[in-house]
């Protein structure tokens, strides 16, 4: 569907448009205020003319083509207009208003039979539900507020937005940058952010795009999206909402609960490059910082600040922030004391106040950041705000003027960094402009800004190949089980390369009892069945068994619990299993997530799985590098070193394990809906995989006939 005839229509029609104070009104003045030099067309039986523009009865009454109609009408009156629009061949449309999907049944058939008209005619809508779409470079304004400025609201950030007041507040403040297009889509009856995005980033005008996600209807061209933007070296900021709860006690794994919605959302905007922010000041910072030219690709940060007390808490808040601030090179340090004196700590954040004489003493320290090998970024740190009340005098101007000069002299990156967040001097940021240096306000923000703005510059790896799937025959036995019990998960995936322990299936305590010796003591005894999912928590697990005495207690106590168990299905069998040694739990796992497909989780696991419900998620297949990654995502790599005196553990068998994991899962993705394998034990050489379940996908209807 072409998006060119809504975006940049050359005739308008407004229908329901009046002088009075109404939208119909505020996108005519709009267009005459934006110099919009195609046809307005307002459209209402009760007037000839609307503000000097001749108004026609009805669609029907307007000569010649119409782009775009704009319905400032209820919802009861939309769809005859509709179809008006489409037998005239109109190739856009807006509808504001509410009433439809977001209320009730009848609000969802309604939208469904808008939506239905309108991609059996061709026409590119937004909304319903909607504020409409604003392109000041175009000169085109289909958006429901007034537009009064349209050189300051013009600029190179293309937004898209689910939620008309987000819209609102990201327009509200376009001192640091301006919008290329602001598109509200609302409902997305029928054009979804996903072609928004296809959109934008084929636009000239557009060197950014913004993205506030209420939902992702359609993934597979969400995520082409994301690559195109890559490609087009267009970074795409998003904020995305409605992340769900854990999941619930249903959930046959852990896997499925400590992935969650978003966390695998997060995995498929760090699979493409997308920056993933929190919150709407996160955003229009990673949005201002993306002003700057070339983008930072060197997380190693040096600043100049005239604090002492500023350069210590950037020190505290850098390795948080995602960012490294190495010492200044002796050579280099010497060379900025001899002009500002003696520097406090190793030399950087470089505090260059001296004797106080900043235009001597700033400039020099930049320049020394802009020799420096050890520094990629370079920020400037003061405080000058709009209606300071008291100050020792402005140096605004001659910080701007002093920053575009050290920019001039190295392409290092240059960033203005106010240091308390939210407020910053207009005045400046104007002359800021001037010289392609952004203005960024916080300090943790800034820093953790730079950080995000390095992670988006690093390539992504290629993905690992996928291995071979199982035989049709195998698959079409798993697919028929409840579940795939911790025997068979285990001997499946050990074939992909995972270790796992030694262990027995046995029917009758005269069979286990020759498999202990086998083993050796001590041993596990644990009930196995497809049925019962989470054993623990019936009492079917019994550890550290000692001796064929305990274990013919034990197993007596099972038969006990197992009498008074509700198991429907076959007969239990049971597993002998060799305990391992202790050594670092990790939980590795699988979910199938419905938009956007296999995810791999990898945490910390055993008992710390819930306790600290962190863990780190990538889709599959994976690329080289993410297993390793995933470790470094979370406080596993602190307990892989080794706590208390521990010795460190095998973090490269760890990494082969989680690789093979995920290749058994890539390679038979069609029929797995979820896998969790709690623990993993690594120890000083080797892991070995203790407890393991698969839960394949349900057969559809055809398959099951």
């Amino acid at each position: 569907m072409d998006l060119e005839r809504l975006i940049r229509p050359r005739s308008i029609a407004i229908v329901g448009a009046t002088e009075r104070a109404s939208i119909g009104r505020e996108v005519i003045g709009s267009l005459e205020r934006l110099g919009f030099d195609g046809r307005v067309l307002p459209v209402n039986p009760k007037y000839k003319s609307v503000l000097g523009h001749t108004c026609y009865r009805d669609l029907d009454s307007i000569d010649g083509e119409i782009d775009l109609v704009v319905l400032c009408l209820g919802h009861r009156q939309v769809p005859s207009q509709l179809e008006r629009a489409a037998a005239l061949g109109v190739g856009g449309a807006v509808i504001y208003g509410s009433g439809y999907a977001e209320a009730g049944e009848d609000g969802q058939r309604l939208q469904a039979a808008i939506t239905a008209l309108c991609k059996d005619a061709g026409i590119a809508l937004c909304g319903p539900n909607c504020m409409g779409i604003s392109s000041p470079h175009a000169r085109c304004h289909s958006y429901m507020l007034r537009l009064d400025d349209s050189e300051a609201f013009a600029g190179n950030v293309g937004l898209v937005s689910q939620s008309g007041s987000v819209c609102i507040g990201l327009t509200t403040d376009v001192r640091r940058y301006g919008f290329s297009h602001v598109i509200s889509s609302g409902n997305e009856a029928v054009v979804s952010s996903a072609a928004f995005l296809e959109y934008l980033v084929q636009d000239d005008d557009t060197e950014m795009i913004a993205l506030f996600a209420e939902s992702v209807s359609e993934p597979e061209r969400f995520v082409a999206a994301l690559d195109a933007a890559v490609l087009a070296g267009k970074p795409v900021v998003v904020l995305k909402v409605g992340k769900s709860r854990r999941a619930a006690a249903a959930v046959a794994t852990h896997t499925g609960g400590l992935a969650g919605e978003a966390r695998v959302f997060s995995a498929v905007l760090r699979a493409h490059r997308a920056i993933e922010v929190s919150t709407l000041e996160d955003m229009s910072e990673v949005l201002a910082a993306c002003q700057v030219r070339p983008l930072p690709t060197d997380a190693r940060v040096g600043i100049v600040t005239a604090s002492g007390g500023h350069a210590e808490l950037m020190l505290d808040l850098a390795e948080g922030a995602g960012v490294d601030l190495p010492p200044l090179a002796p050579a280099l340090r010497t060379s900025v004391e001899q002009v500002v004196g003696p520097l406090t700590g190793d030399g950087n954040p470089v505090d260059a106040w001296g004797n106080g004489d900043y235009a001597t003493n700033f400039p020099v320290a930049l320049s020394a950041l802009g020799d420096s090998s050890e520094h990629g970024t370079i920020l400037l740190a003061v405080d000058g705000f709009d209606g300071q009340p008291m100050h020792h005098g402005s140096i605004a101007k001659e910080c701007a003027a002093i920053m575009g000069a050290s920019k001039t002299r190295s392409n290092k990156p240059h960033f203005l960094l106010s240091t308390l967040r939210g407020v910053f001097s207009s005045e400046q940021i104007t002359w800021l402009r001037q010289c392609g240096v952004p203005l960024l306000s916080g300090i943790s923000s800034a820093l953790s800004t730079i950080a995000k703005l390095v992670a988006y510059a690093r390539p992504v790896p290629e993905q690992r190949p996928v291995p071979a799937v199982l035989s049709t025959e195998r698959q079409s036995h798993l697919r028929g089980r409840t579940t795939v019990h911790e025997h068979d998960a285990k001997q499946l995936l050990a074939e992909y390369g995972l270790p796992v322990s030694s262990e027995r299936v046995v029917h009758s305590l005269n069979e286990a009892l020759p498999a202990a010796d086998v083993l050796g003591y001590p041993v596990a005894l644990k009930a196995l069945s497809d049925g019962v999912a989470h054993r623990t928590d019936h009492g079917l697990v019994r550890l550290g068994i000692r001796d064929g005495n305990q274990l013919t207690i034990e197993w007596d106590a099972l038969q006990d619990v197992v009498q008074n168990l509700s198991h429907e299905g076959a007969e239990l069998a049971w597993l002998v299993q060799s305990m391992i040694a202790p050594g670092v739990e990790v939980i590795v796992g699988v979910k199938h997530d419905p938009i956007f497909g296999h995810a791999l989780v990898v945490g910390p696991g055993g008992v710390l799985a819930e306790m600290l419900d962190e863990v780190s998620v990538r889709l599959l297949p994976l690329r080289y590098g993410d297993a390793q990654a995933m470790i470094e995502d979370t406080r596993l790599c602190t307990l892989l070193r080794g706590v208390r005196g521990e010795p460190a553990a095998d973090r490269d068998s760890l990494v082969r394990a989680i690789e093979s994991v995920a290749d058994f899962a890539a390679a038979n993705a069609a029929w797995i809906e979820s896998i969790d394998i709690n623990p993993i034990i690594v120890h000083q050489r080797g892991c070995i995989a203790v407890d393991a379940l698969i839960v394949p996908r349900p057969l559809t209807y055809e398959e099951s006939k």
